[in-house]
């Protein structure tokens, strides 16, 4: 696909162009020159070519008297309303082996400001190596596109082709994909389509069209994914990440926020065209409506549109069946805690169709139980659910050591996709706030709004923790000195066995799944062509047992006792095995 968004080099110079179908003029400014008229070229774009202008080249251009940056600017100086320049090539790949399956990931989802001292891409460089030797297999960075200020968890981006300036330059971050692919290690990045960040995004002043009111988001009016070239404008995004930066896959931000019905055309669109240059692209959604037609695999299994989708459903039944929580979405979950937790590892989504309570009987998902279980990718905690507690604060902070050792055996034991968040394979407690870095009555509103919402939690505002305060992201930085070997050794045992027992299974083919319950005892079968995965687990306060007589090769954590007929399981205990076909 030939891009049309951005600047252009070209033999003689750059052609520089900007779609304003709403502007009745443009001008390019360039450094120390003066204002220079645009011609209208097709489909409401403005071009000027400009001889002898070559990478490094800065530039903007004047709408309406209003200097604005490049929407597709590929490097930014001076922050989002500082001055776009003209990017180069990219440091050469290096010749690395080929992707790794998607059965076999293992995801760390890390946040690159602190993840580590240093907040760059450079500096994480060092830290591959600590990935490698804990059996993780991927990592996933949250969104590095160009934002606000210097801090920001990166969904306020505004100029989404542009890496944050904070965090290094466009050849830093090429080349720290390709040391983590020297290492064996896939990489991903979260892409934000659903909306602009509140500061910096001047796309209003000579594109109205790209959003409309007939749809609101969270963040204000919708993207209007009905117009072709807004369309265009992410699928040529995606498409820069997966080839110029060699980005093995790509995690799409709350698509449930598109609007429709461009959201399908924008969603099918993306697949398509990233299947095209990149077959074995990981194309993972966040999508809360649980549409699991995106997630369809073809006759030999590969998928058709997308590969998984982050289940916030799993989420939900391990956190209510270990802490107990109840408010909010998780009472969905939490009238049979055990349930919810034996459906979403057997099936993918406990929302298949039904009505949910907590959206007042709103029917909601579709059927998933045919999928494959690396359709899905399962966690106990990430950003948001870490994040977007009053203090950021962890589950290790709250709960038992036998209930965080339970959920870790079950995340990384059942056959979806593991992801844990950056520090869980070490059990830290590090927490990770909400922090930005806005100015004027936008950091003014962002204080009120974190204090109305978490109102119900302190007494006084001042209780919270201030958002827009540096300390804040500070707080959130690794404390590298506490990842010691006996930190790590759990998480490297069960990545270890995930590695020996479940990576031969899901390279097999899958077929289908069973589900047992004997009171608070569950037991899984994942039926594959190698074979079949078993999970033995007890959920619960006092010990119980089932009649099964499990194979003694497998994995357990916690009190299992096998009597010759009975397997008898403590409180928060549970085992893995293997039937061979």
């Amino acid at each position: 696909m030939t891009a049309r968004f951005g600047p252009l080099l070209q033999p003689e110079g750059t052609l520089f162009r900007l779609w304003a179908p709403d502007a009745e003029g443009v001008s390019l400014v360039l450094p120390d020159g003066e204002p220079m008229a645009m011609a209208e070229a097709r489909d409401g774009f403005f071009e000027l070519l400009i001889p002898g202008a070559r990478a490094g080249q800065r530039y903007r251009f004047l709408v309406g008297g209003q200097p604005v940056p490049d929407p597709a600017s590929r490097l930014q100086k001076g922050d989002v309303s500082g001055w776009s320049v003209v990017r180069g090539g990219l440091p050469p790949m290096r010749q690395a082996a080929p992707p790794r399956p998607w059965h076999e990931v293992v995801l760390a989802e890390l946040h690159v400001g602190t993840a580590t001292a240093e907040g760059s891409f450079e500096a994480l460089i060092a830290k591959l190596d600590h990935f490698v030797a804990c059996g993780i297999t991927a990592i996933e960075l949250m969104p590095v596109a160009d934002f606000p200020g210097r801090r920001n968890w990166g969904y306020d981006g505004v100029l989404p082709f542009a890496p944050e300036e904070a965090y290094g330059s466009p050849a830093a971050l090429r080349v720290l994909v390709d040391e983590a692919h020297a290492r064996g290690l896939g990489v991903m990045l979260d892409v934000v389509y659903n909306h602009f960040g509140p500061e910096g995004n001047f796309l209003e002043l000579y594109a109205r069209r790209f959003f409309t009111e007939a749809h609101r988001t969270p963040w204000g009016a919708a993207i209007d994914l009905e117009q072709p070239l807004v369309r265009r404008f992410f699928v040529e995004n995606a498409l820069m990440w997966l080839t110029e930066y060699d980005f093995d896959g790509l995690r799409f931000d709350a698509v449930h926020a598109f609007a429709p019905p461009g959201g399908d055309l924008l969603l099918a669109e993306i697949a398509e065209a990233c299947r095209a240059v990149k077959p074995e692209a990981w194309l993972v959604l966040e999508n809360d409506h649980n549409a699991a037609r995106w997630l369809e695999r073809d006759a030999s299994g590969r998928p058709r549109f997308y590969t998984a989708q982050w289940n916030d459903d799993a989420h939900h039944a391990l956190h209510v069946t270990a802490t107990g929580e109840d408010s909010g979405y998780y009472a969905d979950y939490a009238e049979d805690a055990l349930a919810a937790l034996g459906r979403t590892l057997a099936e993918g989504f406990f929302h298949q169709g039904d009505a949910s309570a907590h959206r007042g009987g709103q029917l909601r998902g579709e059927v998933s139980a045919h999928l494959p279980p690396d359709a899905f990718v399962d966690f106990a905690q990430n950003h948001d659910q870490i994040g977007n507690r009053p203090h950021g604060d962890r589950l290790v902070g709250s709960l038992a050591p036998e209930r965080l050792a339970f959920l870790r055996f079950l995340l990384l034991m059942n056959p979806a996709v593991p992801l844990i968040f950056q520090g869980e394979e070490a059990g830290l407690d590090t927490p990770f706030p909400f922090f930005c870095d806005f100015s004027g009555d936008l950091a003014e509103a962002v204080r009120k709004g974190r204090a109305e919402e978490f109102s119900h939690f302190f007494a006084k505002a001042s209780d919270l923790p201030d958002p827009l305060d540096r300390g804040a992201m500070e707080l959130a930085k690794l404390p590298w000195d506490r990842m010691t070997p006996e930190a790590l050794a759990p998480f490297q045992a069960l990545t270890a066995q995930r590695r020996k027992m479940v990576w031969p299974l899901l390279a097999s083919g899958y077929r289908d799944a069973e589900l047992r319950r004997e009171v608070s005892v569950l037991l899984w079968r994942w039926r594959f062509e190698a074979g079949v995965l078993c999970l033995l687990a007890n959920p619960g306060t006092v010990p119980s047992e089932m009649a099964i007589q499990p194979r003694q090769d497998g994995a357990s954590i916690g009190e299992v006792v096998f009597d010759g007929t009975h397997t008898r399981l403590g409180p928060w205990s549970a085992c893995a095995w293997v039937e061979r076909a």
